[in-house]
């Protein structure tokens, strides 16, 4: 029994999600985390009405910065996006259940769908963070 060896992905794929990632990333640094950490009154009201205080505001704000520039970062790309699913998620959960605007969850499950994209096309970076086995 023969198996297929793996093989690279296309010049066109490759280009395309350093396309994605560029995109991803310029969103979550300057038009998401930004806005956190400069005071926008609206990210402020939004925090004000999660209840967590602006605290979570502000890690919000880091940990997006962090996962805008690590989606840039050829080594992170694949970790970053990993990481922006996790927060879309509990932005997702924020926006229907805490905030009672099941509407708005339309936006993170659209950056929940390109993060993943992102993850499996550089699924060979989240691999080099495991542990051999």
């Amino acid at each position: 029994m023969t198996t297929a060896a793996p093989t690279a992905p296309s010049r066109v794929a490759h280009r395309s999600l350093w396309v994605l990632q560029v995109l991803l990333g310029v969103f979550f640094v300057v038009a998401s985390a930004a806005p956190k950490f400069w005071g926008d009154p609206y990210a402020v009201q939004i925090f004000t009405e999660i209840g967590a205080g602006q605290w979570l505001q502000y890690f919000v704000g880091a940990v997006e910065l962090a996962g805008g520039i690590g989606l840039m970062v050829p080594r992170l790309a694949g970790p970053a996006a990993v990481g922006l699913m996790a927060l879309m998620i509990g932005a997702g959960y924020t926006q229907a259940v805490v905030l009672d605007e099941p509407a708005m969850v339309v936006t993170p499950v659209i950056i929940f769908v390109l993060a993943a994209v992102i993850a499996w096309g550089r699924r060979g970076s989240i691999a080099a963070w495991l542990p051999a086995r």
